[in-house]
């Protein structure tokens, strides 16, 4: 398995597995037209056109020539600081619980720590981001945009991590304020 930059020429594919990753997926975002995509998709079609996506950022899987998994961070901010959102994630049905998503985790937080970022927050499940060093984000002074997300909102610190403390923001095409 190789992982890589996104290419433009795997947008459509990329659709396409977050698509079919999220389909069924029980807190996926509903799709923004009745029987459509998941609303994943439409997200990345929001954050691709933003001023807080980073090319740099949106990682893809490749196996034998098959894109099979993709990973994105995007700028956020924990007051007016910057700082990472990561998400979503994504891997074809066939391919998960293979290690795809353990090795885009990696390459991604590899990626971000390497680029001098602080900090990386996600919406998610702590069982499975625990594993990649994810932490309640409260527990380091960091607020979640919406205190009921409880220890589902998690950061994880980078080398470049000084003791930032506030409320963590998204970038707009997630809150669509």
């Amino acid at each position: 398995m190789l992982i890589r930059r996104e290419l433009p020429a795997d947008v459509a594919v990329v659709s396409a597995l977050t698509s079919a990753a999220f389909r069924s997926a029980p807190h996926s975002a509903p799709p923004v037209e009745p029987g459509g995509d998941p609303g994943e998709v439409a997200l990345l079609a929001r954050l691709r056109a933003d001023p807080a996506w980073i090319p740099e950022l949106s990682m893809v899987a490749v196996e034998d020539g098959d894109v099979v998994g993709h990973v994105l961070a995007t700028r956020a901010r924990v007051g007016a600081e910057p700082v990472l959102a990561l998400g979503p994630v994504s891997v074809l049905p066939d391919r998960q619980r293979a290690g795809v998503g353990t090795a885009l985790m990696h390459a991604v937080l590899g990626a971000a720590d390497a680029l001098g970022e602080p900090l990386v927050g996600l919406l998610g499940d702590p069982a499975f981001y625990g594993r990649f060093g994810f932490v309640p984000a409260d527990t380091v002074g960091v607020g979640a945009p919406d205190p009921s997300w409880g220890a589902a909102f998690q950061v994880r610190t980078l080398t470049a991590y000084a003791g930032l403390t506030g409320t963590f923001a998204f970038a707009e095409p997630f809150t669509g304020a």
